[in-house]
């Protein structure tokens, strides 16, 4: 008697150190990642105006192209790791070769659209007239990084696969570092302007790609696995990456329409709306981190056969992410009032946002069941549901933003809209993981 409650709390620290070795190098990366644009805005920030907004277009356009693909990184973990779970490590290389080859034929068709069409997309953003022809320049040249960001993507979800959180880390701080003294020499050094700070991110894209393609093509050698491009395998990585490409793209609308309500409000309330979206962003990245280990963890349990696992490794990052959700909530709620004056010292900015804060604390451990249940349901591939809760999340959202203006509501309100969405998500997310109709067991879906 004495000895059956030792069971589940010694499957729990099993749990807690497998959640906690994926999700802390996880979030590093991940925060590494934006880090890339705010060195280039400084560096950037001192040309000039008119060089600033240029980059602020350009970068904008990049982030929402690369974004789109980010399916790269989540359906090849997911695939790769339920091999992983299943003993045959030789089809999980194999498997995350497709990925990589599927990421360079769209980086090459998207370079191939970006870079003849780069003036008109600028203008079509309303860039100004000093400030276009540097958009142009930046956007161009950076397009040919564009192959290496998706590789990046893809071989980050080969080695989250295979449980390995830390290499991408390492390369991501490498390449941070790489990126900054590469903009500051080219832009100021070789007195390249604008173009240099474009150039030297395009060298570091391409050398964190290279360094991934090196790690992966010895694990492949290693283990036998082809190198070759398989037509049927990178048509399966494709097929399934279109689900979550259509989730991804539910996600944009939403927080663009989002923008565009706030706009609406009046200067004070988007610029609020701004400072909050970049809050709630950051927020996402801690919550985010424990969802990339519940795709590694869940796909291996999966793969190995061990449904039970499975559900139990769920409850418990569920826990994770209601109780980080928790902390932080009372994190902003205490932030508040000294984490404003860092963006904005306009009163009326401060008064807008405030009480939306306090609504984005409140909706935290909401946000930490979505992102940890997202997570779950994407290790187990199953994409074709989270395409269709995002369209119904999308079709809840909508008119109910959209009415935030029409009836006479603020900021406070466009955010309660938004909790609204992850409410929604929530529920979707936990009816398909409580019917257990997620779990399907082998090497492939």
């Amino acid at each position: 008697m004495t000895q059956a409650p030792a069971r589940p709390r010694t499957g729990r620290r099993q749990h807690d150190r497998e959640i906690v070795s994926l999700a802390v190098p996880a979030f590093g990366s991940l925060v590494a990642e934006p880090l890339f644009l705010m060195a280039d805005t400084a560096i950037v920030g001192h040309l000039g105006t008119a060089q600033l907004a240029g980059l602020g277009v350009a970068s904008a356009l990049l982030m929402t192209a690369v974004s789109v693909f980010v399916f790269l990184a989540y359906a090849t973990t997911a695939a790769v790791a339920r091999r992983v779970g299943a003993g045959d490590l030789q089809a999980a290389i194999r498997q995350g070769m497709d990925g990589i080859w599927l990421a360079l034929l769209l980086g090459a068709a998207v370079v191939a659209v970006v870079i003849p069409t780069a003036s008109g997309v600028v203008d079509l953003f309303g860039a100004s007239d000093a400030a276009a022809p540097y958009a142009t320049t930046y956007l161009r040249i950076s397009a040919l990084g564009i192959p290496a960001m998706l590789v990046v993507l893809a071989a980050t979800g080969v080695l989250r696969g295979l449980q390995d959180t830390k290499t991408p880390l390492y390369v991501a701080i490498a390449g941070f570092v790489a990126n900054g003294a590469l903009n500051a020499g080219l832009v100021y050094g070789a007195d390249l302007g604008i173009a240099g700070s474009a150039w030297g991110t395009v060298i570091a894209q391409w050398g964190m790609a290279v360094v991934y393609l090196v790690v992966v093509v010895r694990g492949a050698r290693k283990h036998g696995a082809s190198l070759r491009p398989d037509a049927a395998g990178i048509r399966a990585s494709a097929q399934a990456g279109v689900p979550l490409l259509v989730r991804t793209l539910s996600l944009r609308a939403i927080l663009m329409i989002a923008t565009a309500v706030a706009a609406r409000l009046g200067d004070a309330d988007i610029a609020a709306h701004q400072i909050i979206l970049s809050l709630w962003s950051l927020l996402a990245f801690a919550l985010d981190a424990i969802a990339i280990a519940g795709q590694a963890i869940i796909g291996r349990y999966l793969g190995a056969g061990d449904a039970q696992g499975a559900r139990e490794v769920c409850r418990r990052m569920v826990e994770w992410g209601i109780a980080v959700g928790v902390v932080l909530g009372i994190l902003v709620v205490i932030a508040r009032p000294a984490f404003l004056p860092l963006f904005t010292s306009d009163s009326a900015v401060k008064d807008a946002a405030l009480p939306a804060l306090l609504i984005v604390a409140l909706s935290q451990p909401i946000s930490g069941i979505v992102f940890v249940l997202d997570g779950v349901l994407m290790g187990a591939g199953d994409g074709p549901y989270l395409a269709w809760a995002m369209l119904l999340t999308l079709a809840v959202f909508t008119p109910a933003a959209l009415l935030v203006p029409v009836l006479g509501g603020g900021l406070t309100a466009l955010w309660a809209t938004m909790t609204l969405m992850m409410t929604v998500r929530m529920v979707t997310l936990w009816l398909r993981t409580r019917s257990g109709r997620w779990i399907v067991t082998g090497a492939t879906r």
